[in-house]
């Protein structure tokens, strides 16, 4: 990670930890869940190399960035205002920058885009696509109606209970089966499909000493920050009403993979290919999908992703 500098920003009332690298115009890379700014490392470096100023952030509640203690305080509006409060201190003439989001930092800069378009020059999101409000359905009803009590999003709502499980499990094993196989059913008792003794084989993508960072810094801040975004879906939901119907009109790439979990949830394919994401995304320029590519893209197939973001910014 040669030449990435590593700084503290206060902003919107807590610390943020940010890693940069370049000069020129600035790329703002969110990254998702269990992840750190350490997911974008080869955007940072390959980038900054291109001719931009890569900067990721440590979203609240992760790494070295502060770990706000109150449930509420994870909301979809005080995330933004971090980001958009950052975005004035990375850039203080223009205050408009390039964003690209991954997972829960997709959403978030959907969101982004949504409340505040004048910070956003263009987007490229990887993973989650924009997903339309539904007025009558609270979110976490929605997934336990699809999957089960064992979803997931089920699972993370009740504060301290995973948390307990996995202190049990150990962070090791945790950080690495999420990032390895990406659990959508997360049964009480037996959280994951492998039995507790058997070894994990990380994908070719992530070293042992790669995912070890993850998990160091899991070990130090555990998961409730992480885990508190999904505990706002539902507060999430009632705060969004008044922009239900709201279109996105930033200048926006998306990509996925078609191994992706989200790809495979029901309704994904036809929304995204057949009118639903481009009525709500009136900016929406190309969707990409590539062979072969489960869920963590940015990390999987580096070269490509760099060389798409590249192509796309550099039209404006």
């Amino acid at each position: 990670m040669e030449g990435i500098q590593h700084r503290m920003v206060e902003v919107n009332g807590i610390n943020i930890h940010i890693a940069e690298k370049g000069k020129g115009p600035v790329i703002l890379f969110l990254h998702g869940f269990p992840e750190l700014w350490y997911s974008w490392r080869h955007q940072i470096l390959a980038l900054s190399n291109m001719g931009y100023r890569t900067v990721a952030p440590d979203l609240r509640g992760y790494g070295d960035s502060d770990i706000p203690e109150s449930v509420d305080s994870y909301t979809c509006f005080h995330i933004v205002g971090d980001l958009v409060e950052l975005i004035d201190v990375l850039d203080p003439h223009e205050r408009k920058v390039f964003v690209v989001g991954h997972d829960w930092g997709a959403i978030l800069a959907w969101f982004l885009c949504l409340f505040r378009p004048d910070k956003v020059k263009a987007l490229v999101n990887l993973s989650v696509p924009f997903l339309r409000f539904d007025r009558n359905i609270k979110p976490v009803e929605l997934w336990r109606a699809y999957y089960g009590s064992d979803h997931y999003i089920s699972r993370f709502q009740e504060y301290g209970e995973i948390e307990g499980e996995f202190a049990w499990v150990g962070t090791d094993r945790v950080e690495k089966e999420f990032l390895t196989d990406f659990p959508v059913l997360l049964p009480k008792g037996k959280l994951f499909k492998r039995p507790l003794d058997e070894p994990i084989t990380l994908p070719s993508w992530l070293s042992e000493e790669e995912a070890n960072y993850y998990v160091t810094q899991f070990q130090k801040t555990g998961f409730t920050g992480p885990l508190n975004f999904y505990r706002n879906l539902d507060r999430n939901w009632e705060l969004l009403k008044p922009w239900v119907g709201c279109k996105i009109e930033t200048p926006a790439k998306f990509m996925m993979g078609d191994k992706d979990l989200v790809y495979h949830m029901p309704g994904m394919k036809d929304y995204i290919h057949n009118g639903g994401f481009q009525e709500d995304v009136p900016g929406l320029k190309e969707v990409v999908v590539l062979e072969g590519v489960d869920h963590f893209i940015s990390m999987e197939k580096p070269s490509k992703v760099n060389q798409y973001i590249f192509d796309f910014f550099s039209q404006f």
